[in-house]
């Protein structure tokens, strides 16, 4: 079996033209038979380079609207057929099967079609038969076909059509197999997903790879799989890390629940920093004003267009990313003093409907916590109601609590984070670690509101908080003791209001 095999004839049927005019003149040049179908067949002959019909090998036209094209065993046994093997060469040559060495195709727009709000007749005719066919027929023999599965692939072609003289080695017909593979793969489960009507049935797939200088740790490899040009636009700074997208996520997110100014400061996957104001300036001041500490290294997120006096205050510190969705000219200049920072603009974003994590030998999907607590889907459980400023206060804070690492208990007043306790293994841990925090950086904690991602099974935590002179709390409530709960808030003057919600992040 050689390794390099020569060029000697191509079949070519593709949806888009683009970038295909220089792959077919190059293949003339090498006088290479060329054959082709309908659309593709007149995009060649008007480029004046000869070109065989299908239906002149098949004896069979284009048939059922052009559902039936390629699909004929002139066509398939002319890629299947393994040139090594006497008894394939012995059937072809019996046949007058004509041996195809190179399959160019590019399937039928499904996605985008899916994408565009198209009909379902529409959809179903851009279910690619006999593209898909091709690709795994010519992947399949790879050792005797090439095959381009998208025009993706046509740059790396041209370059070895021109360097080789039309000679393909088998590890290359094999790199393209692969990619081949991927693209049919990816295609299917696009159908797929398309057809199914349960949204958490997992199967994905994604063509787009960005390698990544290392994952969580340096000894760990990594790469992000997506296309981020989608939703963000880099500005500025050095590539982003796997950390770096970790935290950007958790900001995007964080942030999408909040319609008012709002800053947040996002430090290992946790907000260290959030308020809400009338301006971006304060919004940052007051963000700041609840952990400068963690700040340092961590992502900042804004909701409004960076201006000039929020970008010169921020750059008083050192912060990996920034990202907003829009920057003021001259703030982009003063952010961009820092060579290294990343400068982020958000586009539209719309956070993912589910999450996946691996476990063990399988994965976990569930439905994304896109659950927002409402004031008229709060209860009140005590005898004192809290008062229309409480309650802004506790849905502030209920909101951080739902992004922000299980056990969690979050103490905030007049929309800013005072401090927050970030996964520990109990409630009181929680709040024991918040308000020490919240001391440490001279926080007053009377009339603050407390938040708790779930339940309290006991009535400690809203002992401690009483003490520390915080008096509202919000909870999902659920507890078999919430009785408890309730009755010393009672009796010591405190408001709770219950939203029937947990909100666990592990």
């Amino acid at each position: 079996m050689a390794d390099k095999k020569r060029l000697s004839s191509a079949l070519i049927s593709v949806f888009h033209k683009d970038g295909l005019q220089p792959i077919i003149e190059k293949l003339h040049q090498l006088n290479v038979t060329l054959y082709s179908t309908g659309g593709t067949q007149k995009f060649i002959e008007d480029l004046g380079i000869p070109v065989i019909p299908v239906e002149d090998v098949t004896s069979y036209p284009s048939i059922l609207g052009g559902r039936v094209k390629t699909l004929h065993p002139k066509v398939f046994g002319g890629i299947l057929g393994r040139r090594g093997l006497a008894d394939d060469v012995a059937q072809m040559e019996k046949y007058e099967i004509p041996h195809l060495d190179l399959v160019v195709v590019d399937l039928y727009p499904f996605e985008d079609t899916v994408a565009s709000g198209a009909n379902q007749e529409d959809i179903i005719e851009k279910i690619d038969i006999g593209g898909i066919s091709l690709i795994r027929a010519a992947a399949k023999n790879f050792n005797d076909v090439w095959i381009l599965p998208t025009r993706n692939a046509y740059a790396d072609a041209l370059e070895i059509l021109e360097n080789s003289n039309g000679e393909t080695t088998l590890a290359e017909r094999k790199k393209f197999a692969a990619l081949a593979f991927n693209v049919s793969s990816h295609y299917d489960t696009a159908i797929f997903k398309y057809f199914s009507p349960d949204s958490l049935d997992f199967k994905h797939s994604i063509l787009d790879k960005r390698e990544l200088r290392y994952g969580e740790n340096p000894h760990q490899k990594g790469a992000f799989f997506g296309n981020l040009d989608e939703i963000i636009t880099q500005l500025h700074g050095k590539e982003l890390s796997y950390n770096n997208l970790l935290d950007v996520d958790a900001a995007v997110n964080l942030l999408a629940d909040f319609d008012e100014t709002t800053v947040a400061v996002i430090k290992h996957n946790n907000a260290c920093g959030l308020a809400t104001r009338s301006t971006l300036l304060q919004a940052w001041h007051d963000a700041l004003a609840a952990d400068p500490k963690s700040a340092f290294g961590g992502v900042i997120a804004l909701n409004r267009t960076v201006d000039v006096a929020t970008a010169t205050e921020i750059n008083k510190i050192f912060c990996e990313v920034v990202i907003a969705p829009d920057f003021e000219e001259e703030a982009l200049a003063i952010l961009s003093s820092k060579k290294n920072r990343v400068l982020l603009q958000l586009k539209s974003y719309t956070p993912q409907k589910t999450t996946v994590r691996t476990v063990l030998n399988g994965v976990l999907v569930q439905d994304a916590d896109h659950k927002l607590d409402t004031k008229e889907g709060l209860t009140v459980a005590t005898k004192l109601a809290p008062s229309a400023q409480e309650i802004e206060d506790l849905l502030f804070a209920s909101k951080l609590c739902k992004h922000t690492k299980s056990n969690t208990i979050i103490l905030a007043k007049n929309k800013q984070l005072l401090a927050s306790g970030t996964g520990q293994t109990s409630r009181v841990d929680a709040l024991e670690q918040a308000i020490a925090k919240a001391k440490n950086f001279n926080f007053d904690l009377n009339g603050a509101v407390m938040a708790s991602d779930a339940f309290f099974p006991f009535a400690d935590c809203v002992e401690i908080a009483h003490k520390e002179g915080i008096d509202t709390v919000i909870q999902p409530g659920g507890s078999i003791k919430d009785k408890d709960t309730v009755d010393y808030c009672d009796a010591n003057g405190m408001r709770m209001v219950l939203t029937g919600t947990r909100h666990f992040k592990h």
